[in-house]
């Protein structure tokens, strides 16, 4: 058994075609066109413009946070009130700062406000400073019975004081024995021709009756 091979079939098909368009006129065919209905042009609407996706989902954001807002009840009027409310609260703040400030109104200068750092105590006169050659330290310039003892004392002390006088008077001869005996017997606690408590001590030691 032969099976037509596909370019028969297709050339029989072609010549079936041929067949069928020689039996019709040549050209193209008239086309009357309906006629337009009255009103279907205000019938007609202009299609929306197309938005950008993120666009849109902006303006959905938008719409809901407006929808919250408006849920929570601040509406322009609430809005207006609350400015208002601030605006009074202000000015009552300001007029109250205004009368507790030093002064009145009818011109009085404001008094400084006291200050914060607390007022220096006056310290106390410190006390004498002690001698540092003891108490009953003699030196040039003193006199009374106690510089007399000094002298008669020294006049003990061979070739220190000699021929000295006992007048009770600290003067430069005075001074220059005490340190004449201070060098001789090498007291160095005191000041040189200063009778201080070292050369004291040291003196009365030895001339103790």
């Amino acid at each position: 058994m032969l099976r037509r091979r596909r370019t028969e079939a297709l050339a029989q098909l072609m010549r079936e075609h041929d067949e069928a368009m020689a039996g019709m006129p040549e050209g193209y065919e008239d086309v009357v066109l309906p006629r337009p209905v009255p009103g279907a042009e205000d019938a007609t609407q202009e299609l929306p413009p197309v938005v950008p996706r993120r666009t849109r989902r902006r303006a959905e954001e938008r719409e809901r946070a407006q929808a919250a807002v408006g849920g929570f009840g601040f509406g322009p009027n609430l809005r207006r009130a609350a400015v208002v409310v601030a605006v009074g609260a202000a000015a009552l703040v300001g007029f109250g700062s205004a009368l507790l400030l030093p002064g009145n109104a009818q011109g009085e200068e404001a008094r400084p406000l006291p200050s914060a750092t607390p007022t220096a105590v006056p310290s106390q006169s410190a006390p004498a400073a002690a001698d540092p050659d003891g108490p009953g330290t003699l030196r040039e310039g003193d006199s009374g019975p106690e510089v007399t003892d000094l002298q008669e004392r020294l006049l003990r002390i061979p070739d220190v004081y000699k021929d000295g006088a006992t007048s009770g008077s600290y003067d430069t001869a005075l001074t220059e024995a005490v340190a004449r005996f201070q060098l001789w017997y090498g007291i160095r606690g005191d000041e040189n021709g200063v009778y201080g408590d070292d050369t004291r001590k040291d003196l009365e030691s030895r001339t103790a009756s």
